[in-house]
């Protein structure tokens, strides 16, 4: 049975819109989609405020590309930018695009590229725009990538896991979760949980159990409470198959 080919994947990082101390987790986030094929950051490289960057551009193999600020208060590099994602788009054999940028102007660029068949991927802080973070596939926060030691509370909390009250007083998480199982249901009311997934990116480009401090989806919803688990063993699979259903409401007496 041939392997399926891992996408290739080109990607722009905006030197003025992330930080350098996410470069590991960045690169190791992206070899989960496929292989980046065109590493390139944008910036003007006189300045002495990409220095954390000029520091591990060579050791990542990440080509920096020149771009002078021509104007006071104008950012040229979004324009660099977008001008080489388009030659890429008409020139380069590319199944997707990674953008690193917490800046609203790649909106248009990011629809665009989805348009041509291309797949997405959207990396920045929490502080992007709603926008931008709707335009991709799917949309990772760049405070879940920095390196921080497992006992460390991280200062956004991505790394703390969030308690089971505090996940149930979180309306959207919890209207997601319920509305993703619903959709993936059954006839008997329960869902696999690969088709919750599928479902959850589908409607939030930016949701990702390790946001609210969990490694797996399946740990994200059993600690919620609110859904019976059951883990099943089927012919001829390996391992076992998560499945959930939403907790019947008990009955008043």
């Amino acid at each position: 049975m041939e392997e399926t080919p891992l996408s290739k994947l080109a990607v722009l990082i905006d030197a003025d819109n992330a930080q350098a101390t996410i470069v590991e987790g960045l690169l190791a986030e992206i070899a989960n989609y496929g292989i980046a094929s065109v590493k390139r950051i944008y910036g003007d490289w006189t300045s002495t405020k990409l220095r954390s960057w000029k520091e591990i551009l060579l050791e990542h193999s990440i080509q920096p590309i020149q771009q002078f600020s021509y104007t006071t208060g104008k950012n040229a590099t979004d324009s660099a930018m977008i001008i080489d994602a388009m030659d890429l788009l008409y020139t380069g054999e590319l199944d997707g695009f990674c953008i690193v940028s917490s800046d609203s102007d790649y909106t248009k660029l990011c629809a665009r590229l989805r348009e041509a068949g291309k797949t997405v991927y959207g990396f920045g802080e929490k502080k992007t725009p709603k926008p931008f973070v709707a335009a991709v596939d799917k949309f990772i926060y760049t405070e879940i990538l920095k390196e921080v030691d497992d006992d460390d509370d991280d200062e956004s909390g991505a790394k703390r896991r969030m308690l089971t009250n505090e996940l149930r007083q979180d309306s959207r998480l919890v209207h997601l979760l319920r509305t993703a199982v619903e959709a993936a249901a059954d006839d008997s009311g329960w869902a696999y949980l690969g088709n919750i997934g599928q479902n959850l990116a589908k409607k939030s480009p930016d949701f990702d159990p390790r946001n609210y401090g969990f490694k797996k989806l399946s740990d994200l919803i059993t600690a919620t409470n609110l859904f019976d688990i059951d883990e099943r063993v089927l012919n001829n699979s390996p391992g076992k198959q998560i499945y959930f259903r939403r907790t019947p409401r008990k009955k008043r007496k």
